[in-house]
Parts: structure tokens; sequence; C-alpha cells
């Protein structure tokens, strides 16, 4: 690991006890970033190597509070269950500003074959399954030390206040629990000091150094979607005298598709009803009586969102009934859009320049959901993609997050800690 803070303060002509100045620089803060970095890289590779899933991080929790304790900063631990909440007050009175990472990985089996890779298990809604931060949470978790080491080293000079939050289950609890953004909101990590606004940043296998986002809505609202349907068992041979299952999986998912392809005009704005689980059966030749399907629904409006919710429910019912069998469509975990304040993302854009000559303040619609809109509901926030895929991976075929082959050129972590750290130190500096 690299060395103590106070040499990264150093390096960068920021030590706590330098002379107070009017606000850090655009250079005093490149600098640190650039200082930090190093060991921003550390943290991300210990994290990938060690992922947790939602609710269960343990270790990174203790890692983030380590680490933020070390700085001088005020910790909260055990928020929303295993979240962090770092407080660095600075030497002048202001506002308060949020950061905010996600920390939880997702039940993946790696494929990258880096030197790093996970070779994890933990259990998940009553299974063993491999652990991969596939979504780059990772890499979040390690920007945002490094933004509070390079913010820990200009405290004197800090107008206000920034709270750090990092927080675990973003990819949503397993089935009867609660997490993420939610809990987080509940056990006050917005509050004490209240927050004035919050940024947060996501990677993404787009341009490297790449910052993308969009006023109003830019992250898609998410529902959870469960399928069950009771049938008849019967023998594999004799299907007649049952109820066919995997005819029945294969109708409802035919109907789905029609329904998001055909039935709703994605002309006006996307949506998506996606099927990625089927579950039944035990033997090659005995037709179950049960079957489970889950899923996830992306929309941007509350009417698609109940137009949709209305056509599946309509048609899972009624293919149900076609076969004798008993088909009901629940949506559960709603997330709502993730939702960028007009007059922030119009005001930000200069913040991020400072962090990256490319950054497109109208970036496409993003079908990808996150909790973050939980915060955006409540304090004036917004939402940045840094693009980082690496220079030898063609755009057309670069995986995507979630993929098991998901991986990012760590240069760019260099920007999204100026990125985080720009956009704090100017909101709190703007009259």
């Amino acid at each position: 690991m690299i060395g103590r803070i106070s040499t990264l303060a150093l390096a960068a002509g920021l030590a706590l006890g330098a002379p107070a100045m009017a606000a850090p620089t655009p250079g005093q803060v490149a600098a640190a970033a650039k200082a930090v970095q190093p060991k921003v890289v550390a943290w991300r590779r210990d994290i990938h190597e060690h992922p947790e899933l939602g609710n269960q991080e343990v270790r990174t929790a203790a890692l983030v509070a380590k680490e933020l304790k070390a700085l001088g900063l005020e910790v909260r631990e055990n928020v929303g269950k295993t979240g962090v909440v770092g407080i660095l007050r600075g030497g002048k009175p202001g506002k308060v500003v949020a950061l905010r990472a996600d920390m939880d990985a997702l039940p993946v089996a790696e494929k990258t074959g880096l030197p790093f890779a996970s070779k994890a298990t933990a259990t998940w809604e009553g299974k063993t399954v491999p652990v991969m931060h596939a979504c780059g949470h990772d890499t979040h978790v390690a920007m945002l030390l490094g933004t509070a080491t390079v913010l820990a080293g200009m405290k004197k000079d800090i107008k206000g206040t920034v709270v750090f939050v990092f927080q675990p289950a973003e990819e949503g609890p397993q089935a009867g629990e609660e997490g993420g953004a939610k809990l987080m909101i509940q056990d006050g990590a917005l509050d004490n000091p209240k927050v004035d606004a919050m940024f947060g940043v996501h990677i993404g296998p787009g341009d490297a150094h790449q910052l993308n986002y969009r006023p109003e809505g830019f992250y898609a609202g998410a529902d959870r979607l469960t399928i069950t349907v009771k049938g008849r068992q019967t023998h594999g041979a004799r299907p007649w005298a049952g109820v066919d299952m995997a005819s029945v999986a294969a109708d409802i998912i035919q109907a789905i598709n029609q329904i998001a392809a055909r039935q709703v005009d994605v002309g006006v704005q996307p949506s998506v009803v996606t099927v990625a689980t089927i579950n039944m059966g035990l033997r090659q030749n005995i037709i179950p009586e049960d079957l489970k399907m889950e899923g996830t629904m992306r929309t941007f409006s509350p009417a698609r969102k109940v137009d949709l919710i209305a056509k599946v429910q309509k048609a899972v019912a009624a293919i149900g009934d076609r076969y004798g069998a008993k088909a009901e469509a629940v949506f559960s975990q709603p997330y709502p859009v993730t939702y960028n304040n007009p007059e922030l993302s119009k005001w930000v854009k200069a913040s991020l320049l400072k962090a990256s000559a490319k950054v497109d303040d109208n970036a496409p619609l993003v079908t990808g959901a996150e909790d973050f809109s939980l915060y955006a509901e409540k304090v004036p926030a917004v939402f940045v993609q840094l693009g980082g895929r690496k220079a030898d991976v063609p755009a057309a075929t670069a995986p995507a997050n979630h993929s098991p082959y998901f991986d990012v050129d760590e240069a760019v972590f260099e920007t999204g800690v100026k990125a985080e750290a720009f956009m704090a130190l100017d909101y709190l500096a703007k009259k």
C-alpha cells in the first residue's frame, strides 16, 4: 500500500499545516489527484479481489471506515446496514455537499483473467454463488476514497462541509430484505449535517475520460418482475395430462417481448421488459407443477410504467388461463427515474470541464437504473457517467456493466477523482 496521507498531501503541496488560501486552485486539485492515483489503483484492486454482495459489504465497509478515520474525518458506520458516512468539515462555514459511491458486487463468475480477479463466493437467496465487481462499484469506492484524500488535504481552505456516502446494496437487496439508498436515507445519511446538494459518478464502457450526463431524466426507473405459475405435474411423456410449463414460459416470454416492442410507442421514450431467469423442474422426464421467472422493467415516466404493468399482468394471467394454470406477474423493488436537477446540471458543466476536456451534457437516455435516484428525490442532485473503456477494446464489442468480462482503464480514476473534487469544491464556493 502507498504511504500515509501526509505524504500524499505534501506531494501536492497541500499539507494540512500549509497556510490558508482563498480557495484550492484547479492546479492544486489536479496535482493532488495525480498524487493519490497509485493509492486509488491499489484500493480498487484490493476491493475487486474481495467483492461482497449487497448488505454483506463488511470487509469493504471496514476498509472505508479505516481510511476515512486516518484522514481525520468524522465517521459513522453501520448506516443502512453496512454503509459508511464520512464528514469533512472545512475550515470555513458554508453549505453541505454530498458525494456518493456504491460498494456492492454482483453474483457473477469473473472471466477477465486479471491477476486480481475475484475467486469469491457468497450466499444469495439461498444459493452459493460466485461474486464479482461486474458493475464497477469497486472503482467507485476507490475513487471516492481518493477524493476524500484530496479534499482532506485542503480542509482549512474548504468553505463548508463535504459528506462522503459509501452505500451498500445499490443493485438491490435479496428477496425479503431492505437495503440501498432507501435505508441510507432512513438512517440519516442526508441529515446532521443536512445535505444541500449531491453528486455521483458511475463508470461504464464509454470512451475513456468521457463525462456524460443530461438534465432531468437520465437513468431509467426500474421494477423487479416476478412471475409465478402453478400448474399440474405430469410425466414428460404425457404432457397432455398436466400443464406443460416449458410452453407456458415460452408463451409468456414471447408475449412480453411483443408488448415491449409492439404495444407501446418506443419512439416517444424507450422502455424495456426483460425476463432473465427461468426456474422449473428437477428431472428430464417430469413436467413440474411450479414455474418461477424473474426479470426487470425499465421506464422513464409514471404513465409508461403503469401501462406496461397492466399489459404484462393481463397477458401473463391470460396465458395461464389458456393452459389451465394460475399465472401471476408481480412488480416490486421500484426505483424512480434518476433525475438530474436542471439548474444544477447547467451549472456543473464548468466543474466537469476542469476534470476532462470531453464532457457531454446532453447524453442519451440510459436504460440502466440507479437507486441514486432516491437521493435525487430528497435534494438537488446530478449523476454523471465516466467512460472507462481501454484503448485496445473496440467500442462495438466492449463488455458492458454486469458482464463477466467487464474491466476498465485504471487511468480514468484520476479523472473521476478530479470530477468529484471539482463538483464538491465549486458547489461549496458558489454564491
